[in-house]
C-alpha cells in the first residue's frame, strides 16, 4: 500500500510518500520533501502568513512528492493529512488541501494526530520496541508510554513546550530563524562557559518554562546594558550571549531527563525514543544517554529528516491506521488545535 501525507501544523509544510510492504517488513520511503517558512530575525511566525506559505507551495510540494516517488495517483490508497494539533490557520490551509486532492483524485482521506506521527516515525525509523517517548518541539513537551492501545501521557509542560522557550529567547537575542531558532541556539551554546543560576521547576512528572524564559529574558537585558561587560561574581569572567544559551539549555534539559528517567523507572523500560524537533539537538541526545546508560538502557533519536516536521510521519501513521480500516469521511475532515495524544486509538498495536 502507498500513502502520500501532509504535514503543516506550524511553520513547516512537508509532502511524504512512503510504502508498506503487502507481507510486512520495514516502510519504503519513496519520498520526503520540505518548505519552510521562515520569518525575519527577533519576529515568530504569524498564523496567516504561514497559511499563506502553505497554500502557496503544498501544490508543488505534492508534485515533486509524486515525481520523486516514482508514482502516479492510481498507485496511492489513501491520502493522510494532520488532523491536529497545532495552529489553527496553518492546518486549515493543509486539511483544505487534502479535501481538494481527494475529490480531484477520488481518494480516501485519513486524519492524523500530530504526535503519533512522530512517534510512529521514530518507532519505524529506530527500531525502539516499546520505549519510553519524550516528545518535545516547539508547540508539545509530553513524556509518553503505550499502554492497551493508547499512548499515555506520564507528564507535560504546563505552561509553553521546550521548544518555544528556546525560540523566544532566539527573539530576544534577535537571533536569525534561518534554518531554525532552536538551531542556532544549539550552536551558540556550544560556545558557553558558565552556568547560570536559572530557575528549574519541576512539578512531580510535570515541567514549567515560562518562569525559566521570563529569568533569562531579564538577564539578557542586563547583558544588554552593561556596556562594559557583566561579570560573574565569583569567576569575575565576562558572561556573554553563549553563556545564556549554555545556561538555558542545560537547565531545561535537565528537567526533561529527570522526568523521563522517573517515567522509565514508573513502566520498567530500558528504552528512551526522542522525537520532535528539539529532539535534534545533539546535547539532549547526550544527556539523555548518559542517564539511560546509567540504568543499562539505551536512546534511540533520529535527524533532522524524521525529527523535524514532515510529511512522511504522516504518511506512516496514516497508512497504519488505514490498514486497520480506519478513513476520515469527507465532511469529517476538519482539523482542531487540541488534539491530544491519548485520544488516539492505536489499533494496530497489541
Amino acid at each position: 500500500m502507498i500513502a502520500i501525507g501532509l504535514e503543516g501544523s506550524a511553520n513547516k509544510l512537508g509532502v511524504g510518500v512512503i510504502r508498506h510492504p503487502p507481507k510486512g517488513g520495514s516502510a519504503q520511503i519513496l519520498a520526503n520533501i520540505r518548505h519552510t517558512f521562515v520569518s525575519p530575525p527577533g519576529e515568530g511566525f504569524l498564523p496567516k502568513d504561514t497559511a499563506k506559505h502553505h497554500r502557496t507551495w503544498v501544490i508543488r510540494l505534492a508534485k515533486e512528492a509524486l515525481n520523486e516517488a516514482r508514482v502516479s495517483v492510481d498507485d496511492v490508497h489513501c491520502i493522510c493529512y494532520t488532523k491536529g494539533p497545532g495552529m489553527g490557520a496553518p492546518l486549515q490551509s493543509v486539511a483544505l488541501s487534502a479535501r481538494m486532492l481527494s475529490l480531484l483524485w477520488d481518494k480516501r482521506l485519513v486524519g492524523v494526530n500530530h504526535c503519533v506521527g512522530h512517534i510512529e516515525m521514530g518507532r519505524e525509523i529506530t527500531g525502539a520496541q516499546n520505549p519510553v517517548v519524550l516528545y518535545v518541539s516547539g508547540g508539545n513537551t509530553q513524556v509518553i508510554a503505550y499502554a492497551s492501545q493508547r499512548y499515555r501521557i506520564f507528564g507535560e509542560a504546563l505552561d509553553i513546550a521546550v521548544g518555544n522557550c528556546l525560540d523566544r529567547f532566539a527573539r530576544t537575542l534577535n537571533i536569525s530563524n534561518d534554518p531554525a531558532p532552536g538551531f542556532n541556539i544549539e550552536q551558540m551554546a556550544k560556545r558557553g562557559k558558565h552556568l547560570l543560576d536559572l530557575p528549574y521547576t519541576v512539578k512531580g512528572m510535570d515541567c514549567s518554562f515560562s518562569g525559566i524564559l521570563a529569568t533569562i529574558d531579564l538577564l539578557a537585558a542586563k547583558l544588554e546594558k552593561e556596556s562594559i561587560g557583566w561579570r560573574d561574581e565569583i569567576t569575575k569572567e565576562v558572561i556573554t550571549r553563549e553563556d545564556l544559551c549554555f545556561s538555558l539549555q542545560e537547565t531545561v534539559f535537565a528537567m526533561l531527563v529527570e522526568i523521563t528517567e522517573r517515567a522509565m523507572a514508573h513502566v520498567g523500560s530500558g528504552q528512551v525514543l526522542i522525537v520532535g524537533g528539539v529532539g535534534c539537538n545533539e546535547r539532549l541526545q547526550q544527556m539523555m544517554g548518559m542517564m539511560a546508560n546509567g540504568r543499562g538502557g539505551s536512546v534511540f533519536a533520529t535527524d533532522e529528516r524524521f525529527c523535524i516536521d514532515n510529511g512522511i510521519m504522516i504518511a506512516h501513521a496514516g497508512l497504519l491506521a488505514y490498514r486497520t480500516g480506519f478513513v476520515t469521511e469527507l465532511e469529517d475532515s476538519t482539523c482542531t488545535q487540541r488534539f491530544r495524544t491519548d485520544e488516539v486509538l492505536i489499533k494496530w498495536r497489541e
